[in-house]
């Protein structure tokens, strides 16, 4: 099975069968409360040499958000991509309010008026005059506000503003409902081999979708690491409700890094480190998912990208790792 490439669902659009999350290089922000959002201190300049280094790898899709960093993840994408921009794919997702002086989240807003507003300061924190994918942010966003806004977005392809869209939503009702317009072509949605989605994944292979995988690496367990300290600045330091897998202030959960352990031998297979064989799992577990792990350096760039060479699990792996998990 080819791996390199992958379509983004019906859109035709072809991207590197590995894209880059950009969550982590926007920096530290936070919530009206204070509770980190982020991954805790980046270094920009290193950001930008990790996006050169992915491009120089043959990765083709990034995928940011308004709200990563506050604006911040977006403007160093853009200034990485620079001349380049047109050789890439760019997500970004829309929805949430925030302060860029203060870095810091101050609600959502699922009207249309802010969805045009908050598409035109994305192209100029990206440097660009289009987005190639738009996906809407408020994963538990009303089913018939999402209808209209589905609708906005087919007005924003028809002005070139973007290429296609997609809902970054857990819930299979919600994503259909994206689903009715013609260029809605993908859902983002948590997927790894910890956490498998079945009803996502099968819709996004009956509708033509495809299914882009938040957490692939499970915020960093399936990496290898252990994460017994975390900086204080980094979300997974005081976990909301939403994160799985790490105690408060106490780092990773021992009964999740049990399940990792198990599976080291079927994820190491074939010369991959754990995270090549998270990734691995991924591309084996539907020909739709593109994977879309986070990195804040080079070296994190280049062991991500080095997935692609190896490909997909076999069936037998695949199965190995369902039967060890007990599914």
């Amino acid at each position: 099975m080819e791996t390199k490439t992958r379509i983004l669902g019906r859109s035709g659009i072809e991207v590197s069968a590995l894209g880059f999350g950009c969550w982590a290089i926007g920096g530290e922000w936070q919530d009206a409360d204070g509770q980190p959002l982020g991954w805790g201190k980046v270094d920009d300049e290193e950001s930008v040499r990790a996006i050169h280094r992915a491009l120089d790898l043959g990765v083709t899709f990034f995928d940011t958000a308004d709200v990563y960093g506050t604006g911040h993840s977006e403007r160093v994408l853009g200034r990485a991509l620079g001349k380049r921009r047109d050789d890439v794919v760019v997500a970004t997702k829309w929805g949430n309010v925030f302060d860029e002086d203060t870095r810091t989240l101050t609600g959502s807003d699922d009207s249309p008026a802010y969805a045009r507003r908050a598409l035109e300061a994305s192209l100029r924190r990206l440097g660009t005059d289009h987005v190639d994918l738009y996906q809407l942010h408020i994963s538990d966003a009303d089913p018939n506000i999402a209808a209209e806004l589905r609708d906005l977005c087919e007005e924003f392809v028809r002005e070139g503003l973007i290429r296609a869209y997609a809902w970054s939503t857990d819930d299979p009702e919600r994503a259909a409902v994206f689903a009715e317009g013609e260029h809605c072509t993908a859902v983002q949605h948590a997927l790894n081999v910890l956490q498998d989605a079945p009803r996502l994944v099968a819709l996004c292979e009956k509708l033509d979708l495809a299914s882009i995988n938040r957490s692939p690496l499970a915020m960093g367990l399936l990496g290898g690491r252990r994460h017994a300290r975390l900086e204080t600045g980094d979300i997974r330091s005081r976990p909301p409700v939403w994160l799985q897998g790490f105690g408060d202030g106490t780092g990773a959960d021992p009964e999740w890094l049990a399940r990792v352990d198990a599976l080291r031998d079927v994820l190491t297979s074939d010369g991959r480190t754990p995270a090549q064989g998270a990734l691995a799992w991924l591309w084996a577990r539907s020909p739709r998912t593109v994977p879309i792990p986070g990195f804040r350096s080079v070296a994190q760039a280049e062991q991500n990208a080095g997935a692609i060479a190896k490909g997909p699990l076999t069936a037998g792996q695949l199965a190995e790792a369902d039967r060890i998990l007990g599914r």
